[in-house]
Formats: structure tokens, C-alpha cells, sequence
């Protein structure tokens, strides 16, 4: 099963701010849901509240330490690794780590491949995607959008594999 991390991220690295997205690009929201769509998604806890329920058409897996936490609609774990056996039992190709920040730090490391919309403009935030070495990787696709009447800035829908 691949492993695939999924986020938006600006310049300077923020993927957020407050426990929310610090942009609003309706295009990227789209994006997000067709590509996860019928595919597990691993998430923190912060990232599933930020949700306010689960997400159709796919499983949620929830991570976190609290054991008191049972979302209705979700699977609750606590580890990253206990996060992907879960994915795992679905039988899906592609599993997806939806964020936030700390689990993806966690994730990258083990990752196959990082679906990114490269947000062109800066943004205060608290929330920051890991840095990750791009030698290790091969970008396979980079699809450009725009700044429009819907968007206010330009993004990149990019995607980079794992080098063998």
C-alpha cells in the first residue's frame, strides 16, 4: 500500500494557523476530495475536530493519545503505525495522511509519494509542512492554477514520489 501525504503549503512552509487554513481556494478543497475520495485518510485528532465531522466516502482514521476520544464515524488509534495497519485491512492501493503538522513530521519519513498544492505567497501561521530533502525525490506532475475572480492567489498542484 502506497503512503501518501496531502496537504497545501505556502512559501514559507505554513500549512496553517489556529487549527485552520490560513487561505481559502476552492479549487484545492475540490482537488483534496477527488483525489482522496474511496481512499483512507490518517489524521491527528486537532486536524479530524478541524473537520467538524467525518469526511464521505472514505475511512477516518483518527490518531491520538486520548483514549476518551470516539469520534461516531471514525476509527480511533494511537500511533501512526497503528493508523496504517488500519488502512492496511481496507485492501485500498493508497492511503492518505490528511495532517496536521505533527503527524506529518511522523509520516514523512515513511512516505511514497506527496500530493502538495504549492500555495505562491507567504502566511502567518503556527502549523508548518516538515521540510524534506527534494534529491530524495522526483516530481511526477505539477498542474498550474491561476489567481482568479475565486482564488486570490496562484497555487501548483504538484506531486513527488519517493526515489527508488
Amino acid at each position: 500500500m502506497l503512503i501518501s501525504l496531502i496537504a497545501a503549503v505556502a512559501e514559507n512552509g505554513v500549512i496553517g494557523q489556529d487549527n485552520d487554513l490560513v487561505w481559502h481556494l476552492p479549487d484545492d478543497f475540490k482537488y483534496f476530495k477527488q483525489t482522496t475520495s474511496a481512499h483512507p485518510i490518517l489524521m491527528g485528532r486537532k486536524t479530524f475536530e478541524s473537520l467538524g465531522k467525518p469526511l464521505p466516502n472514505r475511512l477516518n482514521v483518527v490518531i491520538t493519545r486520548n483514549p476518551a476520544f470516539q469520534p461516531e464515524g471514525a476509527v480511533v488509534v494511537d500511533s501512526l503505525e497503528k493508523a496504517i495497519e488500519e488502512a492496511r485491512k481496507t485492501g485500498i492501493a493508497e492511503a492518505f495522511v490528511i495532517g496536521g503538522a505533527e503527524i506529518y513530521r511522523q509520516a514523512i519519513g515513511s512516505a511514497d509519494r506527496l500530493y502538495l498544492t504549492e500555495v505562491k505567497a507567504s502566511y502567518e501561521g503556527d502549523a508548518r509542512f516538515p521540510d524534506f530533502d527534494k534529491t530524495g525525490w522526483r516530481e511526477i506532475s505539477r498542474r498550474p492554477h491561476p489567481a482568479d475572480d475565486r482564488h486570490a492567489v496562484a497555487f501548483d498542484f504538484v506531486v513527488w514520489e519517493r526515489k527508488p
